[in-house]
């Protein structure tokens, strides 16, 4: 499960810093509301989807949700080296997590707005010891912006949503990012002989392992087939000394094991792994 930590909340969200807290409405979008369901919704900006709205927003990276949802509580932090965004722009956190922008040492006044009204840090300021914190109890999307820097791309999202959960804490947390898991691990217990695609498509690619999650019988062979998409593969076991001696690219079965002793085998893609091209074996 997450760790403990993301359990304390914030009774309202918190600014240090100089300035008084001054409400403002410039670039929030009028139309955005929480629906009937629990469930926060800021709905498209402007008809913008969110992959679009992650795209136009400033990073030196290529634009990712990044997933803190069995990592502690994160800190976003604003323009560094005047780069005129937040870093990291887009993360996924758990419901009840508070997440902390900080400004670092730079001229230029930012602030961090919903585009819906959901927080609000008050009126732009600049200066390295300035933070403001935030307790994201509902699930759902929450867009936001730097006001006086929102047309140059100075904008982020927090996606609010509960970790998938399973009987095996080490799958969950090992595949929490890749391939939209959701605790469902299939269960192969009753086949002697298991295949798992390797380059299936998924993780923006053909970049997943199909099934990413299985659980199998002791003395069961599982054998990983190369669908011939996606780059070269190998297959590298992070809780054994269970490889493939080099990376695959053609078609065709390029390695098998078979289990002998029970236990949770978590395994990637080396070229892959990143961007969440990973497995588990749960053997019992």
């Amino acid at each position: 499960m997450p760790s403990s930590n993301r359990r304390t909340f914030l009774g309202a969200s918190t600014v240090v810093g100089l300035g008084a807290l001054v409400g403002v409405d410039a670039v929030r979008n009028t139309n955005a509301a929480t629906d009937s369901t629990e469930d926060h919704d800021d709905g498209d900006t402007n008809g913008e989807s969110l992959d679009d709205w992650l795209a136009t927003a400033n990073d030196p990276r290529t634009p990712k949700v990044r997933d803190f949802r069995f990592d502690d509580p994160p800190t976003v932090f604003l323009d560094v080296s005047d780069s005129t965004s937040f870093s990291p722009p887009a993360l996924k956190v758990e419901p009840g997590t508070t997440v902390t922008w900080e400004w670092t040492d730079g001229d230029e006044a930012h602030n961090v707005v919903a585009v819906d009204g959901a927080f609000d840090s008050g009126s732009a300021e600049s200066g390295a010891e300035t933070t403001f914190g935030h307790a994201f109890e509902e699930t759902g999307t929450y867009r936001y912006v730097s006001e006086p820097q929102a047309d140059a791309g100075m904008k982020g999202v927090v996606v609010v949503e509960s970790a998938p959960s399973s009987e095996y804490p080490a799958v969950d947390e090992w595949l929490v990012d890749t391939n939209g898991y959701d605790g469902d691990i299939a269960d192969r217990r009753d086949e002697d002989l298991v295949e798992i695609a390797t380059g299936a498509d998924g993780n923006g690619g053909h970049l997943a392992f199909e099934p990413h999650a299985a659980k199998v019988s002791t003395g069961t062979t599982v054998r990983w087939a190369w669908t011939g998409e996606g780059g070269g593969h190998d297959v590298v076991f992070e809780d054994a000394d269970i490889r493939t001696e080099s990376i695959a690219v053609d078609p065709g079965v390029h390695f098998e094991h078979t289990f002998n002793e029970t236990g949770v085998f978590r395994y990637a893609c080396r070229p892959h792994r990143d961007l969440g091209h990973r497995g588990a074996i749960v053997v019992e």
